[in-house]
């Protein structure tokens, strides 16, 4: 997998996100409480941008800007209703003092 660039890590702090692109795959990469994640940015109920949306810091999870349901950063588990399936997470590091998310 490649690792695509997100942002310096002491750049990124606790609530920040960014959208990043490798290809034709959009990622959301968050700064939850000090842990990084990154989430696909598609909604598994309807294929839509997921990460354009807002994002819930204490619960460390995604708000689908369409019809308001829940994910996990951590796992891309939903947790509200109507998505039902998971989206696809990828890892995500601090590679000398750069944040990178490894895509395929």
């Amino acid at each position: 997998m490649p690792d695509v660039e997100v942002a310096a890590a002491d750049a990124f702090p606790p609530g920040s996100s960014k959208i990043v692109r490798q290809g034709s795959l959009f990622v959301g990469v968050y700064n939850c409480g000090g842990e990084l994640y990154a989430i696909e940015d598609r909604c598994s109920h309807d294929d839509g941008p997921l990460c354009e949306g807002d994002w819930d810091e204490d619960r460390c999870c995604v708000v689908c800007p369409r019809h308001g349901s829940m994910f996990e950063l951590s796992s891309g588990r939903p947790i509200s209703l109507p998505a039902t399936e998971p989206v696809e997470t990828f890892p995500v590091r601090v590679d000398g003092g750069t944040i990178v998310v490894e895509l395929p």
